[in-house]
């Protein structure tokens, strides 16, 4: 639940997002979804699943596999706790089960560590990575499985445009830039300021507002404001020289995720417009 993976057939189909899934044109079966993290509603969810894939009445078949991001970012900068992703890799091996990570959007150092599960000490069986692989929004995407899965044959899938040769260079070329300036520190020290700004000048002007977030995808939860605030905060940001997204339930959480060599003149300066087109719409509405 609050899962995006893309808009084709496959990925739509493990995509929760009702008003996208419309779109598919045809049934999406064949996946449960979980509630996401440790709790739902004063529930483990762990134990949850432990139920469906012991109880012989539960309806649920056992999965070939499970897939998540470790922080769902179109869902609203939810971030998997630690600990439940290590219950989640022990529930998976209990019962056989794969564990995919996708990592297309928070992958890559986006939340300081190449990959955005380091962080809770787990290897997934396979990781899906996109986007920023190629270092320059080239098209490139890859799939990392352990070796034991690989049972395709020589030529057995393949076609015309698979391999993008700018875009391997670009890639090898970004994985070369990462280790020559430090990128993880830069992301680091750029989270650190985004997270403190976000508590001392968003958070305060709102005891209501949640942020959320990880090395540089942050998120401004602003859903007891309702949709048509976060979207009037939106646009005014674009006025005034920021595009920023929406995400989450409703598109209620402003969402941050710049680039990570941005500068912290400029990251300041986004910020920055951020916090007073909040403030200006707050002030039209209390107005009103």
């Amino acid at each position: 639940m609050g899962a995006f993976h893309g808009m084709s057939l496959g990925s739509l189909s493990i995509t929760s997002n009702n008003s996208m899934r419309e779109s598919a044109g045809v049934s999406l079966d064949n996946v449960t979804f979980i509630p996401f993290n440790s709790t739902f509603n004063g529930m483990d969810t762990i134990l949850y699943m432990e139920q469906l894939l012991t109880d012989t009445h539960s309806g649920v078949e056992k999965p070939a596999a499970i897939i998540l991001e470790t922080v769902q970012a179109e869902g609203g900068i939810n971030i998997a706790d630690t600990e439940w992703l290590r219950d989640l890799r022990q529930l998976c091996n209990d019962h056989d089960i794969l564990l995919i990570i996708d990592d297309i959007q928070v992958g890559c150092g986006r939340v300081g560590s190449f990959f955005s599960f380091e962080r809770a000490g787990i290897v997934p069986d396979m990781v899906v990575l996109s986007k920023s692989i190629s270092g320059y929004g080239l098209p490139m995407s890859l799939l990392l499985l352990k070796p034991e899965l690989d049972i395709w044959g020589p030529g057995e899938h393949n076609g015309t445009f698979r391999g993008n040769q700018l875009a391997f260079v670009a890639a090898k070329a970004a994985l070369e830039f990462r280790d020559t300036v430090g990128l993880e520190a830069q992301v680091k020290e750029k989270e650190a300021f985004v997270q403190q700004f976000l508590r001392e000048q968003i958070q305060t002007m709102d005891p209501l507002i949640a942020i959320r977030g990880l090395g540089l995808i942050w998120g401004i939860d602003v859903s007891h404001q309702g949709e048509a605030f976060a979207k009037e905060v939106a646009t005014l940001c674009f006025k005034n020289g920021l595009i920023i997204e929406r995400a989450g339930r409703n598109d209620t959480v402003i969402k941050i995720m710049p680039a990570l060599t941005i500068s912290l003149e400029n990251l300041r300066k986004g910020c920055n417009i951020i916090k007073e087109s909040m403030v200006q719409v707050s002030s039209t509405l209390v107005a009103l």
